[in-house]
């Protein structure tokens, strides 16, 4: 069991899991780019789910050389397993096939449930008791999240928010797993393996998906994203920021990720803001920023 973080480092944490966020937040527009959409398909789900864990992957071969990690110990092989599971398959290839259904606007306001997946799965696995004030935060977030979709969507589900849902989940499994084993590994390490140990699955997959059509080279550069920073470098972020602050404390930081996705569709792929967008994101940071103080008890 990590020790509790001092207030160093929950502000480090804090500080590293805002940029794991932002990088986080491009993944939804870039991922739009990459496949398309159902009237202009792109690149298809199956190649960007594979395609982008097999190219961090063989980075990660690099990377791993050139720092001379060790092997990872054998008690951390059930935790990458999940991490894998979560952050390599489940994750992108949920959104991928999401993103054909529906804007990127939408997928950020339903993936706003994510904080409250991860802090959830986060207290079970660590055994963390939060206070009814930090949950009653958490529910807040997550529950003017679910108005703003309510009154972006009308209420309607599709089947993409059923992909969304299950994105939702495969992240609080993947981001707190390789948190468990970033207590005992340099973080970058951690994502570097959870890659590595997967291309046996990953690189053979991504070759027998390869795009059989061409693509926009806008959908190449969306792949390119994906890869290097949503699957690569902002895990290095992500999940030393989970280590220093805390799993249930930082995860919190995600409840902006949404709204922060929004922001940058605008530019992508030129979806409009509105004024009730911005008055939903300053009300879900506040309650970020209240929620981080409400104390979070350890197991004696």
């Amino acid at each position: 069991m990590p020790p509790p973080p001092s207030p160093t480092d929950t502000r480090r944490g804090f500080l590293l899991g805002g940029l794991g966020v932002v990088i986080f937040a491009m993944t939804l527009p870039m991922t739009r780019l990459a496949v398309g959409d159902a009237s202009a398909p792109q690149l298809p789900p199956a190649f960007v789910t594979a395609g982008r864990a097999a190219l961090a992957g063989l980075l990660s071969v690099l990377y791993l050389l050139a720092v001379r990690a060790p092997w990872p110990p054998r008690r951390h092989a059930t935790a990458l397993a999940f991490s894998a599971l979560g952050t390599v398959v489940g994750f992108p290839l949920s959104l991928a096939l999401a993103l054909r259904e529906v804007p990127a606007m939408h997928a950020a306001v339903v993936t706003g449930l994510m904080p409250l997946s991860t802090a959830v799965i986060g207290a079970l696995a660590f055994r963390q008791r939060p206070s009814t004030g930090f949950w009653a935060c958490a529910l807040a977030g997550c529950a003017l999240v679910l108005l703003f979709a309510a009154w972006q969507g009308g209420g309607a589900l599709s089947a993409g928010d059923g992909w969304l849902l299950l994105a939702v989940l495969f992240t609080g499994i993947g981001y707190v797993a390789g948190a468990k084993v970033a207590v005992d590994l340099p973080a970058p390490q951690v994502i570097c393996w959870v890659l590595v140990c997967s291309l046996p699955l990953t690189l053979p997959a991504a070759l027998w998906a390869w795009p059989s059509a061409p693509a926009s080279g806008a959908a190449w550069g969306g792949f390119l994203y994906v890869s290097l920073f949503s699957m690569w470098l902002g895990f290095f972020a992500w999940y030393r920021g989970l280590t220093l602050g805390g799993v249930v404390r930082v995860s919190q930081v995600q409840l902006v990720q949404p709204f922060i996705a929004l922001l940058f569709a605008v530019p992508v792929l030129g979806e409009r803001l509105d004024g009730m967008t911005v008055l939903f994101s300053l009300a879900v940071i506040a309650v970020v920023f209240v929620g981080k103080r409400m104390p979070v008890a350890r197991p004696a």
